[in-house]
C-alpha cells in the first residue's frame, strides 16, 4: 500500500484529490516543494559532504565580493572629495591619504578573497562552468573589474605622491565603472544566459 501525504489544512489524499478545489491542491503542491524534506527525501540526498562544502565556499565568495565592491564604490568617491580639496589644507590632504591607503587595504583584502573563492568554487566544480557562454563573459567582466582595481591603486599613489592631475568631474564619472560591472556581473550569474 502506497503512503500518501496529507493536505495541510483538511488532512486530504494529494493523490484522491479529495474536493479540494485546485487552488488549495496547487497550494499545497508548492509547500510540499518548499518546506523541508526528511532525511529519507531525495532532496536531502541530492546534497552530498562535498556539495554543501561547495556551498560555504559560495557563500564566503558572495561576502567577500560585497566586501570588494563596497571597497570599489566608496574609494572613488573619497578621490572626489580628494581632488576638490585645496593643495594648501595639507592637513585635508593628509586624512584623505589615511583614509585612502586604509580603504585600499581593505579592497585588496576583499578583491583577493573573493577571487581565490571564485577559483577554489571552479576547481570544486571541476570545470564544468568552463564551456558555458555566460561564464566567459562574466570573467571577462572581473579581469575588467580587476583592472579598475588595479586603477585605483595607481590613483591611491599619485594622491599620495600629491601627482593627482584628474578633476573631480573625472573620478565621479570614474566612480559609475563598478556599478556597470557589477550589474552584468550579477545578470550573468543568476540568469546565466545560453
Amino acid at each position: 500500500m502506497r503512503c500518501q501525504r496529507p493536505s495541510l489544512a483538511l488532512g486530504v489524499s494529494l493523490r484522491s484529490g479529495g474536493g479540494l478545489p485546485d487552488i488549495a491542491r496547487g497550494a499545497h503542491r508548492r509547500y510540499l516543494l518548499l518546506r523541508p524534506r526528511s532525511p529519507s527525501s531525495g532532496y536531502a540526498r541530492r546534497f552530498t559532504p562535498a556539495s554543501l562544502h561547495m556551498l560555504w565556499v559560495k557563500a564566503f565568495h558572495i561576502i567577500f565580493v560585497v566586501t570588494w565592491f563596497a571597497g570599489l564604490f566608496y574609494l572613488p568617491r573619497l578621490f572626489v572629495y580628494h581632488a576638490d580639496l585645496p593643495a594648501t589644507d595639507t592637513e585635508g590632504q593628509a586624512r584623505f591619504r589615511v583614509m585612502e591607503g586604509r580603504l585600499l587595504g581593505i579592497t585588496h583584502i576583499g578583491g583577493a578573497l573573493a577571487v581565490g573563492f571564485g577559483l577554489w568554487m571552479l576547481m570544486g566544480w571541476r570545470g564544468a562552468l568552463l564551456g558555458a557562454a555566460w561564464f566567459h563573459a562574466k570573467l571577462g567582466l572581473v579581469v575588467l573589474l580587476l583592472g579598475y582595481h588595479h586603477a585605483c591603486w595607481r590613483i591611491v599613489r599619485r594622491f599620495s605622491q600629491g601627482e593627482n592631475q584628474r578633476s573631480a568631474r573625472f573620478y565621479r564619472l570614474f566612480n559609475e565603472v563598478p556599478a556597470v560591472l557589477l550589474i552584468g556581473i550579477v545578470l550573468l550569474a543568476v540568469l546565466k544566459p545560453a
